[in-house]
Parts: C-alpha cells; structure tokens; sequence
C-alpha cells in the first residue's frame, strides 16, 4: 500500500469486505453453494449442497436468513445478489464454481 493510501485511510485488505453490504451469520446447518445457475451468461441461481436450486432471490433471502455460508449480500443497480467472503483461497470463489444452464436443468 502506498502512503497516499495509508493517509487518506484506505485499508486495501479490506476494499473486498467493504464490497458486501451484509454477512449473514450462517446457522449450524447452512448449505453452500456448489454450482452457479446460468441463463444467457449471467448468473440467475444457486444450486446448494442439498441439491436445490434457488433462484437469486431465494438465494440471497435464505443467505439473510443465516441458511447459505461462505457468503455476503451485495448490490448493483438495486440488485441484491451473494457473493463469496473473501479469503486466501480462490478455490471457493463463487466465479470458480461449474455453471449450470437451463438444459443442464432439464428446462
């Protein structure tokens, strides 16, 4: 970090975190996110551990409610959507996550 950063008190190690508007506290029981649901390119739902697939919404209103771990709520243009916690690892990034599409789905 440079001192022009350390004098307007940037912490660099913590632009990612400040990134998320919200981190739910997962409950003893949450599920995570093992694959992204594609439509058109762009991420539309989550497949969880227990074999769901949750639309975006649902994911972030299950997230919220402390039922998804590893992630927190951000935003774009009004836009609520997950998004990894950062760490050292890049492994459980949701962008490295396989992508599923609807004919993976079966619709």
């Amino acid at each position: 970090m440079n001192d022009n950063m350390m004098n307007k008190g940037l912490d660099m190690a913590s632009l990612p975190m400040n990134a998320l508007s919200e981190i739910p506290t997962p409950n003893d029981n949450a599920q995570q996110i093992v694959a992204l649901v594609k439509d058109g390119g762009k991420t539309s739902g989550y497949k969880l551990s227990d074999e769901r697939i949750v639309s975006k919404e649902e994911g972030v209103h299950l997230a919220r409610a402390g039922e998804i771990e590893g992630v927190g709520i951000s935003s774009r243009k009004g836009n609520e959507y997950l998004k990894s916690l950062p760490d050292a690892s890049e492994g459980n990034n949701l962008s490295s996550l396989p992508a599923l599409t609807k004919d993976d789905l079966g619709y």
